[in-house]
């Protein structure tokens, strides 16, 4: 299976994913407007190692929050993911059993190949 989880509003998702053609057979979820389930999560942070993992610390709402200051659970990661699809670092490329968490070039470049190969 292959599935992104991704945000169309943001320009860094909208870029990566026309980096990413054709995506013939990759379902897209937009996780502003289709929420992802608990299940999903657990799917990826099982694939990623973890929720942190999976977790963006660069969300605005992570310092509006004070989040920075607390020290954070795995299930406190999950818990602010499933709350807010802005904490959950993007995208997140599954391509049968591999993972690719966040748009650095590694992790694209990684996608990509896993993708098309």
């Amino acid at each position: 299976m292959k599935k992104i989880y991704h945000l169309s509003s943001c320009d860094t998702c909208k870029r990566i994913l026309k980096e990413l053609q054709p995506l013939d057979g990759v379902v897209l979820q937009d996780i502003k407007t289709e929420a992802m389930t608990a299940s999903q999560v657990d799917e990826m942070a099982q694939l990623a190692g973890s929720y942190e993992a999976l977790f963006s610390k660069r969300a605005r709402l992570y310092r509006q929050q004070g989040l920075h200051e607390k020290k954070l659970t795995e299930a406190d990661y999950k818990t602010f993911i499933l709350e807010h699809y802005t904490f959950l670092s993007r995208p997140v490329i599954l391509v049968d059993d591999q993972i690719f968490v966040g748009n650095s070039k590694k992790a694209v470049a990684a996608a990509k190949e896993a993708m098309h190969s």
